[in-house]
């Protein structure tokens, strides 16, 4: 069997994934209702991971300010939290074996020179003496990357439209899309459930696994919540922080938004979210990529 294959007869593993820079809200924590959900209806795993890959954006508390919120919600993850901050060298391990097998490259390429192409790099900056501060990306060719996501249906995404992209940045910090790969196949993960946001993402990070031999994973992207604006919600906008103190209120609203079943009324959050986990229906959820609040 396959690394690739390895994932389609092992049992569910999911996880949530947030990134320490503001508190949970509102749009966060329907994200995390539905990987949870998911997981659970299946009888799977749901692990916690916190994306502390970002120091300069990173908002001093915010970690333990999550995890406390998903506390207060009963959102109980399996097993240990997985820091991102602490797994630096198997990052640089799949580096090195990337620019091992050609498949990456340094790269000097100035912000002025990309703006210059549009944003896309084309390899026009490429030379075989470049600074120690290079940049590392992947190289894409003219790859076209199919795949299904469960709510969406089938995607195909152009990765030449967007270019060589970083696996490690010029300051040395190690880039979203080498990080998320490396730990969903150190973990185990089989689906991945997150906002529609992150589509995007997926299909460099699937040609990442690939080039790495590495398994894949089936992908659920559900539409980001959005203020009155049309904005999506986020810790960059300022989103305001759930009250841990009306958790009931809040998972509620976060299933009315996921076109769940209501569940009856009073029950303790354990039962609750027992209750929605039985009644999680994927064919009710919203298709459209955004929607108000």
């Amino acid at each position: 069997m396959s690394k690739a294959q390895r994932h389609q007869n092992s049992t569910y593993i999911g996880r949530f994934a947030p990134s320490p820079t503001g508190p949970l809200h509102l749009g966060s924590l329907v994200s995390a209702v539905a990987s949870y959900l998911d997981a659970r209806s299946q009888q799977g795993q749901w692990l916690l991971r916190i994306e502390d890959l970002d120091p300069p954006r990173e908002q001093p508390g915010a970690a333990e300010a999550i995890i406390r919120s998903l506390k207060a919600h009963h959102l109980h993850w399996d097993g240990e939290i997985v820091w991102q901050s602490q797994r630096h060298h198997l990052y640089q391990q799949a580096l090195d074996t990337l620019l091992a097998q050609g498949d990456a490259f340094r790269c000097s390429c100035s912000r002025a020179q990309l703006r210059a192409n549009g944003g896309i790099h084309s390899g026009q900056c490429v030379t075989e003496l470049v600074p120690d501060d290079a940049a590392i990306r992947l190289r894409v060719n003219h790859h076209v990357e199919l795949f299904d996501d469960r709510l969406l249906g089938p995607q195909q995404q152009n990765l030449a439209e967007e270019g060589d992209f970083v696996l490690r940045r010029r300051d040395g910090l190690y880039a979203y899309q080498l990080a998320v790969v490396i730990d969903d196949a150190d973990q185990h993960i089989t689906d991945i459930v997150r906002g529609s946001d992150l589509l995007d993402s997926t299909g460099r990070q699937r040609f990442l696994q690939q080039c790495l031999g590495l398994p894949e994973q089936r992908y659920l992207h559900i539409p980001v919540l959005t203020g009155a604006d049309g904005c999506k919600l986020s810790k960059q906008s300022f989103a305001p922080a759930i009250d841990n103190l009306q958790p009931e209120a809040n998972l509620r609203q976060a299933l009315r938004y996921l076109r769940q079943p209501a569940p009856p009324a009073d029950l303790p959050l354990d039962a609750l979210l027992a209750w929605s986990c039985r009644h999680w229906q994927l064919e009710n959820l919203p298709r459209t990529l955004s929607m108000p609040c």
